[in-house]
């Protein structure tokens, strides 16, 4: 359905904005930034994890774009803000490992959260031009403000992966059947 270099844009996007929830701060250092751009197989330059401070600043403007995703005007504005702030200038790359044909859209030796703002941006413009932005969701858990994207065929996703949501949701259900039956 998507490609590959959008399934991995949207979820090191979903990723990284779910670093930072409920007042914790799960990207405090460089050592943290370095472990999630390993995690997403995000090429990194010793260089890059200097620039952890913008990276945390792009978390905002990130999941922005969830809480804009009914709107569509708005999540354009949002989304052509990042490409036009990540200097994007895609190009067309098959360079092999397997990816084929795919788009880079900043240079190599852009700053990291120039890269992750261009990736991030394209990724949304495909669900933007693919009328698929409901599948930018927030976590339907009460006590949760983790974001998803929901990659699933009948786009039933409902609960985020960072907190174990969906399995507590079930469990007091199953409870709350329990109690009541």
């Amino acid at each position: 359905m998507f490609a590959h270099d959008t399934v991995a844009a949207l979820v090191e996007a979903t990723d990284l904005v779910n670093t930072l929830r409920d007042g914790a701060d799960l990207l405090p250092d460089a050592a943290a930034l370095d472990t999630f751009l390993v995690d997403h197989a995000t090429s990194r330059s010793p260089d890059d994890l200097a620039g952890l401070a913008a990276v945390q600043a792009l978390r905002p403007r990130l999941r922005a774009v969830w809480t804009a995703a009914g709107r569509p005007t708005n999540l354009a504005a949002l989304v052509n803000g990042l490409l036009r702030d990540s200097d994007a200038r895609p190009w067309i790359v098959d360079h092999g490992g397997g990816w084929g044909w795919h788009l880079h859209v900043t240079e190599p030796t852009a700053p990291l959260a120039h890269r992750i703002g261009a990736t991030s941006g394209f990724a949304f413009a495909d669900l933007i031009r693919m009328r698929e932005t409901e599948r930018l969701r927030i976590c339907d858990a009460a006590d949760c403000d983790a974001v998803l994207i929901d990659l699933s065929r009948n786009r039933s996703r409902r609960y985020c992966d960072t907190g174990n949501c969906g399995n507590r949701q079930h469990v007091a259900a199953y409870r709350a059947r329990l109690r009541a039956g």
